[in-house]
């Protein structure tokens, strides 16, 4: 696979696992860039990232303040160069290992947006409730944007970098998984999701989410879908018409090594 993703590495007091996080990271052929933006930790994390500027694809961006993973995102985002984005927590939670599976859709012309679904491919938990409340927003995403997706919330988000630009995205915090999800969604992009291994981490080991983030969640694509859609991108823009037209005209099967069939 050439290198053509950019992978966005949001950071706040991350330094036992981030050195192994940026290693794997960087071990996967998919990668010509990985921008990690230290998010004002407190506990080294900035001095292990600044480690792995050694690597000409690291760039590393430290916050004067703590403003939350949303802020990073959007810090990451504006450095990223690569034609495709992926979103990597610095835990150690997803794998990057999945890259190639997940770059699999969008290369083949059949998605421009893929978020990696936990519960199939391997998933190790750490609390009933918090699975519940995952799929609790979910459901809501869906029956607000008429959509069927099985996990929102999932930290593995990979699609086009003019996309995610033009999501005009705004959340700081952790809301900004439920932000990317309602605007993509209200845009009219279908999600296509592929299994992941995913290996959670609980309170004692620095899970940061709660359920006041749920509640956040909530509002957010409560106020995304009744927002009207100059207020949430601006002026008509031709992008998303061109590329769902795109899509709607390669939504097929790859075709196989030695198929003539379709040359018929």
């Amino acid at each position: 696979m050439d290198p053509t993703l950019g992978v966005i590495v949001p950071v706040y007091n991350e330094a036992a696992t981030l050195e192994a996080v940026l290693t794997r990271v960087l071990r996967q052929p998919s990668v010509a860039q990985v921008v990690v933006v230290d998010d004002a930790s407190t506990d080294g994390s900035f001095d292990i990232a600044e480690r792995f500027r050694s690597d000409p694809r690291v760039q590393v961006i430290r916050h004067d303040r703590n403003r939350g993973k949303g802020a990073a995102l959007q810090t990451g985002l504006a450095a990223v160069s690569a034609p495709f984005v992926v979103i990597q927590d610095a835990d150690l939670e997803y794998d990057p290992l999945d890259y190639a599976r997940l770059m699999g859709p969008i290369l083949e012309g059949r998605a421009d947006v893929v978020y990696g679904l936990r519960g199939f491919a391997g998933h190790t938990a750490y609390s009933y409730w918090f699975v519940m409340g995952n799929r609790f927003v979910t459901t809501i995403a869906n029956i607000l944007f008429n959509s069927y997706i099985q996990d929102m919330a999932t930290g593995f988000k990979v699609m086009r970098t003019e996309l995610m630009r033009r999501l005009n995205l705004h959340a700081d915090r952790f809301d900004t998984d439920a932000e990317i999800t309602a605007r993509l969604l209200r845009l009219g992009y279908r999600i296509h999701e592929i299994p992941i291994t995913y290996y959670a981490r609980n309170r004692e080991e620095g899970k940061k989410v709660t359920w006041v983030d749920g509640l956040r969640a909530l509002a957010t694509m409560l106020r995304i879908r009744l927002a009207t859609r100059r207020a949430l991108f601006g002026e008509a823009d031709t992008y998303h018409r061109e590329r769902l037209a795109i899509l709607r005209s390669q939504r097929h099967l790859p075709d196989l090594p030695g198929d003539s069939s379709r040359a018929a």
